[in-house]
């Protein structure tokens, strides 16, 4: 298999929040970001290995401005780092006025995804091509929390 570029993967959604989407103060429901959040990088989990891929971790997902109801979700997944079946993304998510276009932070999150085969078996999936210091640095990273993680499940 032939490495892959970020950019090949790279996955970009937007959603427009409407009532059902919301709590009693107008606010679009931390679930439903977090539905979203995997649905982009699912996405983006597919498009890089070609394969079906399912959730193995949300590891890390922080709330930061709530979105209301009449304005825009714009979510962004890329490949942060590639191991032999699975791929850590990165998911930033903001709020958008749509009127004014001013933004503002309202999610990040890193999810790992598993690459599947016809018999529903973890399968390899390309590497990350590494072609920029940034890239390196992402798998670098990414193989760090990936340690640390499996480190915490052995324990």
């Amino acid at each position: 298999m032939l490495p892959r570029a970020q950019s090949a993967s790279l996955t970009t959604m937007t959603e427009y929040v409407l009532p059902q989407h919301a709590n009693a103060l107008g606010n679009v429901f931390g679930g439903q970001i977090m539905a979203w959040v995997d649905l982009c990088a699912a996405i983006c989990a597919q498009r890089h290995s070609g394969r079906v891929a399912v959730t193995a971790f949300i590891d890390d997902l922080a709330f930061q401005q709530p979105v209301k109801v009449g304005e825009v979700v714009r979510l962004e997944a890329r490949i942060t780092a590639t191991f032999r079946s699975s791929m850590e993304i990165e998911i930033i998510v903001e709020g958008e006025e749509s009127r004014s276009g001013r933004r503002w932070p309202c999610v990040s999150a890193l999810a790992t995804f598993v690459a599947i085969d016809d018999a529903s078996k973890p399968t390899p999936v390309p590497a990350l091509a590494i072609d920029s210091e940034a890239t390196r640095s992402s798998q670098a990273a990414g193989e760090a929390r990936r340690a640390a993680r499996l480190s915490k499940r052995s324990a």
